[in-house]
């Protein structure tokens, strides 16, 4: 999918988390989110308490189904860069989670309405199998599948967070 067809008909949203930017690159980070949205946006930026010399933001878009994994391949790889991409599952499609950190690159994960990690069965079997019959073998293939060494990695960031208006789909209860 193109920049031009995530232009097109919002028939998705989610929301963007810049978890930690170095000043100098946050102007370069809305600039490319402006791309794949087709219109400027200016971010709400704070300092990142967790990290210093850093800033956060937090930004709502709306576009067509898939623009969240444009979004985040935009920045995907962008070094100092700290984000979290979701996209709301709608009719017809599901939802996805994209994190990314300096050190461990881009995650994806589908989610579901409710905003739960989707494991594909798929991938329970294959962790399944390489685990045998050992449980600690099978938590850290589950582990893996959830993407728990990113989440890990982002966590002291989003508490930096919590005294903002956004509500983690986790987190709702």
């Amino acid at each position: 999918m193109s920049a031009t067809q995530a232009r097109q008909a919002p028939s998705a949203r989610g929301v963007f988390f810049v978890h930690s930017s170095p000043r100098a690159l946050s102007p370069h980070v809305e600039w490319a989110v402006g791309r794949v949205l087709g219109e400027a946006v200016n971010f709400a930026w704070s300092d990142q308490p967790v990290l210093k010399g850093a800033q956060r933001a937090e930004f709502y878009w709306e576009g067509a189904q898939g623009t969240g994994a444009i979004l985040a391949s935009a920045l995907r790889g962008w070094e100092h860069l700290r984000f979290e991409v979701t996209e709301d599952a709608g009719l017809g499609s599901d939802g996805g989670r994209w994190l990314h950190t300096p050190d461990l690159g881009i995650f994806f994960t589908q989610t579901d309405t409710a905003g739960n990690v989707v494991i594909p069965e798929d991938r329970v079997r294959s962790a399944m199998e390489r685990a045998g019959a050992n449980a600690l073998e099978l938590h850290r293939e589950l582990r893996i599948a959830l993407g728990q060494a990113w989440d890990d990695e982002l966590e002291p960031f989003r508490h930096a967070s919590d005294f903002n208006s956004v509500v983690w789909l986790h987190k709702v209860g």
